[in-house]
């Protein structure tokens, strides 16, 4: 059974209930539809009814399994816009009756007023789209203020990581560094158990080098161990000091719990991040799921908008994992 499949496996013992703005998108019907069937969630369609219906028969799918809502049409609309205007506090009723007549906003509101638990969108939406309208329906969980994200890499030998962030943040400051490395921290204690370490990664180890950009990850590590002392992590390391217990003992001076062992890396920013998991994939034959959206104070997940159905199967279970 590979990663996925576990994944899978254990969204069946929760059956969260999965909102899906964009259910005009075939890919998405069918993902829904065998979702359903196999009771992995409780798949949750918005959009146009009969034109998602003649959808559905079309394609032959089950709608047996499926919730299907169109925003304007659904009983409770009024109550979600009024909960939209007591969050939000600067705009009219008009406005906002407005805004939740767009799939994207009002999923955000069916997951922030307890209706549904986790929401699966991007597959026709762009990624900065998805992230504004998740931080203006569910917005950030406490003590967070940065939406990022992780890849889960799995190596050959079933050695799991997590690297963060490769796909959002191009050059967070030390602030937004240190959020990126509790909510991954968080994410890793959700999706896997066990206890996270995370090393903030630099190319220098703990004084080797100075530059401006290894002060960033240097407050970023302060801060994070200020804000959550009591998750396992460390810092600025080079990766290898990060990764290889035989590397740490010979670079690092004092005790850490987190070098030579991390299953966390976060990177200093986008450019090396990015890169980097994409080296991991194809030169170190790793296989890469995400990105994954974090940060949101109820689960949000972005879809790439060339995502095949398994893909979308996968990552629903994931966002419902996190819960």
């Amino acid at each position: 059974m590979n990663l996925i499949e576990h994944f899978i496996e254990k969204a069946k013992s929760l059956n969260r209930r999965i909102v899906f703005p964009e259910g005009s998108d075939e890919r998405i019907l069918e993902a829904a539809a065998y979702i359903g069937k196999e009771k992995i969630g409780q798949p949750i369609l918005l959009g146009n009814k009969e034109k998602i219906y003649e959808q559905m028969h079309n394609l032959n799918l089950s709608i047996d399994n499926v919730t299907l809502i169109e925003p304007k049409t659904f009983p409770d609309f009024n109550q979600l816009v009024t909960m939209y205007v007591e969050k939000r506090q600067n705009i009219s009723i008009s406005v906002a009756e407005k805004l939740l007549s767009r799939e994207l906003i009002f999923g955000g509101m069916l997951v922030s007023s307890g209706k549904a638990d986790c929401l699966v969108a991007g597959a026709c939406n762009p990624t900065a789209t998805l992230i504004q309208s998740a931080v203006l329906t569910i917005g950030y969980r406490d003590k967070i203020s940065t939406a990022s994200s992780f890849f889960i890499m799995v190596l050959p030998g079933n050695r799991i990581l997590f690297y963060a962030d490769c796909a959002v943040n191009i050059e967070p400051d030390f602030e937004q560094l240190a959020e990126i490395g509790i909510t991954t921290a968080y994410s890793y204690k959700k999706l896997i158990g066990g206890q996270p370490k995370v090393a903030f990664l630099s190319f220098s180890t703990q004084g080797s080098a100075n530059h401006p950009l290894i002060d960033k990850v240097i407050q970023a590590v302060q801060l994070a161990l200020k804000k959550e002392p009591a998750i396992d992590l460390d810092g600025e390391f080079q990766a290898d000091t990060a990764l290889v217990k035989s590397v740490a003992e010979k670079k690092i001076k004092k005790p850490s719990s987190v070098a030579g062992q991390a299953n966390i890396l976060i990177f200093p920013d986008l450019n090396s991040g990015n890169i980097a998991y994409k080296l991991t994939q194809y030169l170190a034959n790793a296989e890469a799921y995400g990105p994954i959206l974090q940060g949101f104070r109820y689960p949000v997940s972005d879809l790439s908008r060339g995502a095949k159905v398994k893909d979308i199967i996968g990552v629903s279970a994931i966002t419902s994992l996190q819960v």
